[in-house]
């Protein structure tokens, strides 16, 4: 099994800063695509950003050139740096990666965190 643990999030003024961290742990061989997602009232989940193993990334269009995703493999970790922030920048903020449990996995399974909400607000 593997588990994402979610951190960093909170509540901020708008033009403030965030830094969502995100850990994975359990049975991992390695991790391709590594992304955020986040799900504001009433809405349906987006994507945020994604971030390949080659480090080759991709933003919603309502983020870019406010939010940075990045990836340590090292530490199995993912974090989005949130600039910028708009009030419609509040959503629960989750992390999500496919994962390869073991050499012999045929393919990557998709695991998702609990969430960490983000509130911007004066």
């Amino acid at each position: 099994q593997v588990q994402l643990v979610e951190s960093g999030g909170g509540q901020v003024q708008p033009g403030g800063s965030l830094r969502l961290s995100c850990a994975a742990s359990g049975t991992i061989f390695s991790i391709s695509t590594m992304a955020w997602y986040r799900r504001a009232p009433e809405n349906q989940r987006e994507l945020v950003a994604d971030i390949a193993r080659s480090g080759a990334t991709s933003y919603a269009d309502s983020v870019k050139g406010r939010f940075t995703i990045s990836r340590d493999d090292a530490k199995n970790m993912v974090y989005l740096q949130m600039n910028s922030l708009k009030p419609e920048d509040t959503a629960v903020y989750y992390c999500n990666a496919y994962v390869y449990a073991t050499i012999s996995s045929p393919r990557s399974l998709p695991y998702w965190g609990q969430g960490t909400q983000v509130t911007v607000s004066s």
